[in-house]
């Protein structure tokens, strides 16, 4: 089948989130076509260039979002009153509160004149606009009539009550957020023959913009649309604003709201990396009918040699691994190490990683190196023996970089402690934690995001912002050897289990197929049948009478005939109907044969998704009445 993947600030550039993980399912999964439409986040990172593209990417399409400017497009006057109609039904839906929406839901009774739906309306209503007048929207997204609709859309009766408050240069900040995210509905890619309308499945690799093409191809040609989510935008919204004013902040989270309720609905699949941010997608409106966790594939073969040799390290040293930043708290790791100290005096940490780019980070590090000097003043430098060498000074605490001949790579990172620590009061899937994992490390981590999920019980949790809790539990493994290497057995066999790069792969494999399978052929057979356009039961091999009331007979064993009329299927018989529940992905028993799977029995479905496996005890095919085995 042919593919549409939908990315945003990654693939297929040299940089940029989620570049690796895309470059693994499309190589990967080699025996579909993919068409990648790209959006880029700067200029830099489209000036940077593309990674190498394998075969099956057939066709690559970009746009920029970080372009700013009047595009040149003057609509007629009754162009600009279409678009007056929509925006200011779109402002509306963005700023009702929740007294609007309550009584909007419950004035309609099927539902048709909910915020939801304004929403929705007013944002196809954009894209037909386009479509039908032709040229974009940057100009009128940024025009005074859209900052008036905003306006009055905040000071309209039972309006969030933070958006009241909201000034001139807040509206213009809104409208210039909102016209970058909405950007995507000036493109050019919609096209039946050589757009996303050529299509069989959409793939929106993240939500947000990226999702908003995938939405469009939906309404316009009917095209499935299947949404991933490592990291939801609302919650992003939140985390990356807290410099905005009140009504910026509030107007945008409502904005981002309404897009991925909007887009929860329309998708066909969500698969979240995991319940952290299934929560969050439940939050936003998503159907859990819809939901299939899928945790992100990672690299294990650069960390097997760590994996697989005894412990060598130091057993008296903590290793912490990662880009240095706020969110990560190194404050609260210091002070946890100063009280470790007092219980190993032989303990070391090693902080190990660069600062983010940026005179932000520099200082970050700055100030930690400081702290640190504070809190070991007279222990710099001390003396002590380790790795067989007497006498070599070694400070308590050391600021390494990765590339060194301390430590020429990420696995020796994680090999260079007994224990690896992960400090962080932010976090969403830790990827670092997995890397700790595969290497067989014991683990002390902060209980944010998905930690616990990915720990499941082979390391230890504490809460975020409590050193004491982080000191006693660093101390607890230190003194105990063999708690430490249980613990490490347990993770690397967890995280080989549930956390790489083939188990990803698989899912989305089964996952393309499924929803495949349930939407419609839209393009004429003219040579060979396609794919999924003839019902399952066709492929249920048996001779039936013309009257197509009752089988024609078979000739077999008289046990066989009789058996098989009087049970109607023969369990573990080999025939056909039995295999569906057992073979690909059960594709063909979901298109509505008798005995189909239900949906959470997807072959493609991730380990700790709550799904179960195609094949695990669902109701098989049953064979025709007459047919024996053979």
């Amino acid at each position: 089948m042919r593919i549409g993947l939908l990315t945003e600030g990654g693939y297929p550039y040299l940089s940029g989130d989620a570049r690796l993980w895309c470059d693994r399912l499309v190589r990967g999964l080699g025996q579909h076509d993919f068409d990648v439409y790209a959006l880029s986040r700067s200029e830099r990172q489209q000036g940077e260039g593309f990674v190498e593209l394998p075969p099956q990417v057939g066709r690559v399409r970009t746009a920029p979002l970080w372009t700013a400017g009047d595009d040149g497009v003057a609509y007629g006057r009754r162009a600009r009153r279409r678009f007056a109609e929509c925006y200011g039904e779109l402002a509306a839906a963005v700023c009702a509160g929740d007294a609007v929406m309550e009584g909007a839901a419950s004035a309609s009774g099927d539902g048709s004149l909910d915020v939801a739906d304004r929403f929705g309306s007013a944002l196809y209503g954009l894209a037909e606009l386009v479509r039908d007048a032709g040229g974009g929207l940057t100009s009128a997204l940024r025009s005074e009539t859209a900052v008036r609709a905003l306006e009055s859309a905040c000071r309209a009766p039972g309006a969030l009550r933070t958006a009241r408050g909201a000034r001139v240069p807040d509206l213009l900040t809104v409208a210039d957020r909102i016209e970058r995210t909405l950007r995507p509905l000036s493109l050019d890619w919609y096209g039946e023959q050589d757009g996303l309308g050529s299509v069989d499945l959409c793939h929106a690799t993240s939500g947000g913009a990226a999702a908003l093409p995938g939405l469009l191809a939906r309404h316009f040609w009917g095209v499935p649309l299947l949404v991933t989510e490592y990291g939801v935008r609302l919650r992003a919204h939140y985390l990356d604003s807290r410099e905005e004013s009140g009504p910026v902040r509030a107007l945008l989270a409502a904005f981002h709201g309404r897009l991925a309720a909007e887009m929860y609905r329309q998708a066909a699949l969500i698969t979240p990396g995991n319940t952290h941010a299934r929560r969050w997608q439940e939050r936003c409106g998503a159907d859990r009918a819809k939901l299939r966790t899928v945790y992100p594939g990672m690299e294990a073969s650069p960390f097997w040699e760590v994996g697989e040799r005894a412990d060598c390290a130091d057993p008296d040293t903590l290793v912490w691994v990662g880009r240095m930043e706020p969110d990560k708290d190194l404050v609260s790791l210091l002070h946890a190490f100063a009280a470790v100290r007092k219980e190993r005096p032989r303990a070391r940490l090693r902080i190990i990683g660069a600062p983010v780019e940026g005179p932000a980070g520099a200082a970050y590090r700055a100030d930690c190196k400081m702290l640190a000097a504070r809190l070991f003043p007279d222990e710099v430098g001390g003396v002590r023996e380790i790795g067989g060498r007497p006498g070599s000074r070694v400070p308590p605490v050391s600021f390494e970089e990765i590339g060194g001949p301390e430590v020429p790579s990420l696995a020796e990172a994680y090999a260079a402690g007994a224990v690896v620590v992960l400090s962080s009061v932010v976090e969403g899937f830790p990827n670092g934690l997995v890397e700790a994992m595969f290497c067989g490390r014991a683990t002390v981590s902060t209980d944010v995001g998905a930690v616990v999920e990915v720990i499941g019980g082979t390391g230890l949790v504490v809460p975020p912002r409590n050193p004491r809790a982080l000191a006693e539990a660093c101390v607890a493994l230190l003194r105990d050897p063999e708690r430490r290497a249980l613990l490490g057995a347990a993770a690397r066999a967890r995280a080989l289990e549930l956390f790489t790069v083939e188990q990803n792969i698989a899912a989305f494999h089964g996952i393309y197929l499924e929803i495949v399978s349930h939407s419609p052929v839209r393009r004429a057979a003219t040579d060979e049948p396609l794919p999924f356009a003839v019902p399952a039961e066709a492929h249920v091999r048996a001779r039936w009478a013309e009257s197509g009331t009752r089988p024609a007979s078979v000739s077999g064993p008289r046990w066989a005939v009789g058996v098989a009329g009087a049970a109607g299927a023969l369990p573990g018989s080999g025939a056909a109907g039995a295999r569906l529940g057992s073979g690909a992905a059960g594709v063909a028993a979901r298109s509505g044969a008798a005995g189909a799977l239900p949906a959470s029995g997807s072959a493609g479905a991730c380990p700790g998704s709550g799904a179960a496996s195609a094949g695990s005890g669902a109701a098989q095919e049953p064979v025709p009445a007459g047919k024996g085995t053979r």
